[in-house]
């Protein structure tokens, strides 16, 4: 089968203004749940998009580990190219794709990063190896070959060998505070429903539009 023939029929009910809260992160959190509860795997997998000073695009797929009234936060190392977009261009967008339920969200607005007392409390959450990968792998450098991983891994764990793992100096979250949250659910005749939340600032209230697929 070619590519340009394959095709995906939508048989979803209406997303319809009567069935959105008013607030977008509770639609937010509505959505999430119900795709947590779904077939599909990694619920919080979420493509984030950032870019250079220059503009230079770049985008790549990271797991959201909270999120609020306050926005989405993820957590990544600080050396890497994503972190270097965002010390130079502190805006990204997030996109989420559940496939079994024919749902995308959309999310754009400024970064930040959480604060050091946040990143530590998660960092005490992760597995124990997760927490040695953080210290072994220099993220986004090259390297001659996955044997330098290993290598570094046993290294730090040898270092740590029963220790409490600190976090790294140069590892921590992000958090996108959402000016724009879009909400797509798959309809019948490509007549997909749309419906976008826009708010000029922190604290400002939420206007909400229905665009056309």
């Amino acid at each position: 089968m070619s590519i340009d023939a394959i095709r995906e029929n939508y048989d979803h009910p209406p997303f319809t203004e009567a069935d959105a809260h008013d607030d977008p992160i509770e639609q937010f959190r509505l959505w999430f749940e119900q795709a947590r509860q779904g077939n599909g795997r990694t619920p919080n997998a979420m493509t984030l998009a950032t870019s250079s000073k220059a503009g230079i695009p770049s985008a790549r797929t990271v797991l959201l580990k909270g999120f609020d009234k306050n926005g989405f936060v993820f957590f990544t190392n600080y050396q890497s190219n994503k972190a270097r977009d965002l010390d130079e261009n502190p805006t990204a967008a997030l996109v989420f794709y559940w496939d079994t339920l024919a749902r995308t969200v959309r999310i754009t607005g400024p970064v930040i990063k959480v604060s050091r007392e946040e990143t530590d409390a998660y960092f005490k959450t992760r597995p124990r190896d997760s927490q040695l990968g953080a210290w072994a792998s220099d993220q986004s450098t090259v390297i001659d070959n996955r044997e330098v991983l290993h290598r570094q891994f046993d290294q730090v764990k040898e270092k740590y060998a029963d220790q409490h793992i600190p976090t790294p100096p140069n590892w921590g979250g992000y958090r996108v505070t959402p000016t724009t949250i879009e909400f797509w659910q798959g309809q019948t005749s490509r007549l997909h429903d749309r419906l976008r939340y826009t708010r000029t600032g922190d604290g400002q209230p939420w206007t909400r539009q229905r665009l056309a697929p």
